[in-house]
Parts: structure tokens; sequence; C-alpha cells
């Protein structure tokens, strides 16, 4: 996972900043809160791109909520919905 490190840091701790770098993170510099440049070891590929918007428009699949329902056949699901929507022309 890519760190943020705004570019305040960067210019105030040039040293402790690449010192990370070197060690192998792969640090992303931002101003005002948007992503300008990516730092990583030289050498070594950067993982896939990061976006600062969601990619995904579900989000992540592990926070659903789970329902504790009975667990229904096609049939009876089937039967509840007929009764559904009414007559549509």
């Amino acid at each position: 996972m890519t760190q943020s490190v705004p570019i305040r840091e960067l210019n105030q701790d040039t040293a402790g900043v690449m010192a990370r770098v070197e060690a192998g993170e792969t640090l992303t510099i931002t101003r005002n809160g948007q992503p300008i440049a990516t730092l990583s070891r030289q050498g070594i590929q950067p993982g896939p791109p990061t976006y600062p918007f969601r990619t995904d428009p579900m989000g992540p699949l592990d926070d659903l909520p789970t329902f504790d329902g009975p667990d229904l056949s096609d049939d009876e699901i089937d039967a509840t919905l007929r009764g559904m929507g009414g007559d549509v022309d």
C-alpha cells in the first residue's frame, strides 16, 4: 500500500523521506491533498496505480452486511415476488 507524504514533509525532512524510499516504501507526494508524484526505490517496479477516487462503484465486498433470514428456495422466492408490482402494460 502506498503511503501519502505532503510536499511540505518532503521539503522539511527530505533525508527522512528518502530513507523510507530506500528502505523499500513507495510514497505518493501530495500537494493540498492531491497526488503529484510517486517515489519508489530504483529498480523496483511500482505496484498497480492508485487513484484519488474510487474505481469500484460498489466499494469493497468484505464489508457487506449479513442478513439473518430464512433460506428460501427458488420456488418460494418466485411465489413471493409473483404478487408484487402489479400489471405492466
